[in-house]
């Protein structure tokens, strides 16, 4: 294989100013150009951009949203507490219950099941009765089509409408039936309100 003298004592010309330089100073330029290293002109950065991809819109670990299910809320044991004798008012103690005030809803019992077809072995979910109390049937409570809550605490004849009874209570008056005593609780445990229809 050749070899290629070093150039300790050559001369060459520069392709760009044509000027006589040391061949040991010489250097190759981008573009193939042969110049001396004072003449060395770095490649123009311009002349390779580097490439922009469009913005980031997509999410590499993403989970679908999903419309949440028709809940009922859950009533604390003996939460309906009737205003006064002879008043259908029945005030309810849900803290935190969140539901909208006008809005009709529908009272359940407590959860538990009935034999479906009619054997012990084929049981489909459904809603107790609630127990009756101070003369208010649970039946009545628990009517099909519901009733229209009014938030806040029915008391001395008003509407209390504090922050803290708007947040924690509701009230309703049933249809047909009154207290016999008025401010007594009652309703049991596992008791519930809610949307008249809800998707199981």
């Amino acid at each position: 294989m050749s070899k290629y003298a070093t150039g300790k004592h050559s001369k060459a010309i520069s392709d760009r100013s044509g000027l006589e330089f040391p061949y040991r100073e010489m250097v190759r330029e981008w573009n193939g150009s042969f110049v001396h290293y004072t003449e060395f002109e770095p490649k123009q950065p311009q002349l390779e951009p580097k490439p922009i991809g469009g913005d980031g819109v997509a999410l590499l670990q993403v989970r679908p949203d999903r419309t949440e299910p028709i809940t009922t809320v859950m009533i604390p044991q003996d939460g309906f507490k009737t205003y006064q004798a002879g008043s259908g008012i029945i005030n309810v103690n849900v803290p935190g219950h969140g539901l909208t005030n006008g809005t009709t809803y529908l009272f359940r019992g407590a959860p538990t099941t009935s034999p479906g077809t009619g054997t012990p072995t084929n049981p489909v979910f459904a809603y107790g009765s609630i127990p009756n109390f101070d003369g208010i049937t649970g039946a009545q409570i628990t009517q099909g089509s519901g009733y229209a809550i009014t938030t806040g605490l029915y008391d001395n004849g008003a509407r209390v409408t504090t922050d803290y009874a708007l947040s924690n209570f509701f009230f309703f008056t049933v249809n047909a039936d009154t207290a016999t005593t008025g401010d007594i609780k009652g309703g049991g445990y596992g008791c519930s309100v809610g949307p008249i229809t809800i998707t199981p």
